[in-house]
């Protein structure tokens, strides 16, 4: 804050609310920092709980932007521009009688480092991702929905403790695999078809983050060659992960396996991005990213090839940044994996 020139800080994205404070509902929460003193904002249904919960004096009052300016004092206020809507950004001018001072990422950039605490939560997070993978592999077969199966893992996920997914499960099978963002549909599975599974449960507040692809059957050799050059491209960019590496160079190396198949445009987003406890966040690997890497970051390594009206094939892992290479925490192989089917 002073090295921005901020005297006070309106903290109101969730995930920085919770980090901050340790609040576990920090969606109707905010934090106020001033030059010696932080404070957090919530009302009254939450008072038990706020009491049990923050590292930081709570103030429970039901009109939190009235809260906010009988502590500012005439202060200007730094506020969250990627978060704060324009609308409370005239509230807030109106009653504090200043503009608020745009910011950007004063506190997203803190929560890129994790601490033990928190590493510890996202192993926890992870592991039990691979196990409810398992699980949902027991259902998956010809003729069942794509939301069955997203129903058993999250159903899993929630039966062994989990706060929940970090995200909402995708289970693209045959064509709809070729959507990256293909949420589970009511669409039958069939022999002879990928299926892209892309899922995380949330511990403690932190998410997970893991895709696999798996074969229903016997695949195409085609779809089976999608397969190998996406699998290729993973471990390339694995390989090279470790503090000081540049997002956008394990961005370029997975792009750069998948040019030699003849690949290159078929990825369509980016190699990766933070994962905490917002389940994309920084630093990101793109080809765009201005994002090194720290020890103590985790991230995630999803290259990807989309041929629409035809299939795709996305292999992710979380990693935990270190000095001097990765470590994966998802568990799950990476192989290629086919599922049996009755004859």
């Amino acid at each position: 804050m002073v090295e921005r020139s901020l005297p006070a800080l309106l903290v109101t994205a969730p995930a920085g609310v919770r980090w901050l404070s340790g609040f576990s509902a920090p969606e109707d929460a905010r934090v106020l920092i001033g030059e010696s003193d932080a404070w957090l904002l919530t009302d009254g249904r939450y008072a038990e709980q706020v009491a049990a919960e923050s590292s930081i004096e709570p103030v429970i009052e039901r009109d939190w932007i009235d809260a906010v300016a009988a502590r500012l004092n005439g202060t200007r206020l730094g506020v969250e521009a990627e978060h704060l809507t324009l609308a409370t950004a005239a509230k807030l001018a109106s009653r504090t009688g200043h503009e608020p001072i745009r910011t950007e990422g004063v506190v997203t950039r803190l929560r890129q480092r994790k601490d033990a605490a928190e590493i510890a939560a996202i192993r926890r997070a992870a592991e039990l991702t691979d196990r409810a993978f398992e699980h949902g592999l027991t259902v998956l077969k010809p003729g069942v929905r794509e939301l069955d199966v997203a129903l058993a893992i999250e159903r899993f996920v929630r039966s062994e403790g989990g706060d929940g997914m970090a995200f909402p499960i995708i289970v693209a099978s045959g064509a709809r695999s070729a959507m990256p963002h293909g949420t589970a549909s009511s669409k039958t599975i069939e022999a002879g078809e990928l299926v892209t599974i892309d899922m995380g449960a949330q511990v403690d507040g932190y998410c997970a983050d893991m895709t696999r692809t798996v074969g229903i059957g016997t695949v195409s050799s085609q779809h089976r060659a999608l397969f190998d050059a996406v699998l290729e491209a993973q471990r390339a960019a694995t390989a090279q992960v470790r503090a000081g590496a540049a997002g956008r160079d394990l961005d370029r190396t997975a792009r750069q396996v998948l040019a030699e198949h003849g690949l290159a445009e078929a990825f369509v987003h980016s190699l990766g991005h933070g994962v905490g406890l917002d389940v994309h966040e920084g630093p990101s690997l793109s080809s765009r990213s201005e994002d090194v890497l720290d020890a103590s970051m985790t991230v995630t390594i999803e290259p990807g090839v989309y041929l629409a009206g035809d299939a795709g094939v996305r292999i992710e892992d979380l990693v935990l940044v270190g000095e001097d290479g990765a470590e994966v925490l998802s568990r799950t192989p990476t192989a290629w994996r086919a599922i049996e089917t009755s004859a």
